[in-house]
């Protein structure tokens, strides 16, 4: 619904939003006798102010049209190698009329650039396939809207965009290519490689993975703090939407362009004013080289594109909520991952196996068909198989780090029960959490951690909520009545 009410309010804006364009350029055009009069530039900046906050931001080209390389000008063309229903697989062909430069230009290596698909056109690369293309022969993938693309043409979820990438490496020849993701894509692409070592198919001959949630609990992100601290259901009913029927896509589940683009100004909403202030006074100035500079990368970054649904909640899932299990693998396998039991040194002894993994989740009280596929079970479930495999392990400490964070009320009370369960066997458990209720339900002792530094400890029985919050924000008035509860 709320997609839809975002079309009808920029159905309804946008005559206002293309008067105003068209105003701000006749009150600017150097002809027009008016552009001469007083306070008429404060008119036509804000005008323009509020055509270029209202438009529609299309897609822009790459532009690419010609590189210097191996010390000459080459020609670039941009051609498209494979087309499939979500992604283009481009190619920015280098050519020259020197024979001897072309020849140069065929040797040089070949480079596979994975852009993101999170929101931004894979043109945000733009620069960085112009620098490639300075001794590399460059493809990209170029993924498509996904209000673009008809319902009939099937989902597309993170186990698609894996098997989009290793199609691309091996339409390009895994022998001579090197492979290049940028942020998101680092982790379907270590995914795509490594299935194709697993299957002992030739691989890249290098791989480079920038800026991306490989394990997105190292150096989190506000992107991470959002994806961690939100249980699933929420991203399934809060941002996930229909295309509306003017689209060619009506019908199909996205999380919208518009809501991404929203999340990206929030992260930085005063940037974001001051820039939009600073044009408006260069156009008051006459300063066009610098309104020329906020019209180029503001043409491309509020161009977005919306994601398939499937895609981005396989994501919160799969990158920034579960870690460590295959979902395509049973309970009993995922419990003994790494460790399977094996007969006479070389087979998997897959009776003994199960055995072991029902005598896991038995000790837990936990009632789990070992034989299940992980995949199919409720994020709480697969949590639970997580800590089944840390005792497996024989592990004496377990640290649950926001275990409870990503789930509904029911599937909280589930691991809560589990904590408890362990606790009575012995087991030492440490829960990193911001949740009060948590910590007073299952836990001995409190610590209290602020900006990097204990600055309180207490046995639970001995203190409050309240007190705990006051050493949380560091009220002066809170928590000097008691001591530290001895280690």
């Amino acid at each position: 619904m709320l997609y839809h009410l975002h079309e009808v309010n920029r159905a309804l804006l946008n005559p206002w939003v293309t008067w105003s364009g068209a105003a701000a350029n006749a009150l600017t055009a150097p002809e027009n006798w008016l552009s001469k009069l007083p306070g008429v530039d404060r008119l036509a900046a804000g005008y323009e102010l509020f055509y270029r906050l209202g438009k529609d931001y299309e897609k822009p080209a790459f532009g690419i049209t010609e590189v210097e390389a191996h010390g000459r000008e080459a020609a670039v063309i941009e051609e498209r190698l494979v087309e499939l229903p979500f992604c283009r697989l481009l190619h920015f062909k280098r050519t020259s009329d020197d024979p001897a430069a072309l020849k140069k230009l065929r040797e040089d290596p070949t480079v596979l650039v994975v852009a993101p698909l999170s929101g931004h056109h894979a043109t945000l690369l733009r620069d960085t396939v112009r620098t490639l293309l300075r001794d590399h022969d460059v493809c990209i993938t170029d993924w498509i809207d996904a209000r673009m693309i008809p319902v009939d043409q099937g989902a597309f979820g993170l186990d698609d965009y894996v098997a989009y990438v290793r199609r691309f490496i091996q339409h390009l020849g895994a022998e001579k290519l090197h492979v290049m993701s940028v942020c998101q894509p680092t982790v379907p692409v270590l995914g795509a490689i490594s299935l194709m070592a697993a299957a002992g198919e030739t691989t890249p001959l290098t791989m480079t993975m920038m800026g991306g949630p490989i394990d997105a609990r190292r150096h989190p992100t506000q992107v991470n703090d959002l994806a961690t601290t939100k249980p699933f259901s929420w991203f399934e009913t809060s941002v996930v939407f229909d295309v509306p029927p003017n689209y060619p896509g009506k019908g199909r589940k996205v999380y919208p362009g518009f809501l991404q683009h929203a999340g990206f100004v929030a992260m930085n909403p005063s940037r974001h004013f001051s820039a939009h202030w600073d044009y408006y006074m260069n156009l008051l100035r006459g300063d066009l080289d610098d309104a020329a500079a906020h019209r180029r990368f503001y043409d491309e970054y509020n161009a977005v594109l919306d994601l398939p649904a499937e895609f981005y909640l396989d994501t919160i899932r799969t990158v920034f909520q579960e870690f460590s299990l295959v979902p395509t693998l049973s309970v009993a396998e995922n419990v003994f991952l790494g460790r399977l039991p094996l007969r006479r040194g070389r087979q998997i002894d897959w009776a003994r196996m199960r055995e072991d993994a029902r005598r896991v989740l038995s000790a837990m009280n936990v009632s789990i068909d070992c034989q299940a596929v992980v995949g199919t079970l409720s994020v709480a479930n697969q949590q639970l198989v997580e800590i089944a495999k840390a005792l497996a392990a024989d592990a004496t400490m377990i640290v649950l780090d926001e275990p409870t964070a990503a789930l509904g009320i029911a599937e909280q009370r589930k691991v809560l029960n589990l904590v408890r369960t362990l606790k009575d066997q012995g087991l030492g458990i440490i829960i990193i959490s911001h949740q009060m209720y948590d910590v007073f339900e299952v836990a001995d002792r409190l610590a209290v951690m602020r900006r990097g530094v204990k600055v309180g400890e207490r046995l639970v029985k001995e203190t409050t909520p309240d007190e705990v919050v006051g050493l949380i924000v560091g009220s002066e008035t809170v928590g000097t009545q008691h001591q530290a509860a001895p280690a």
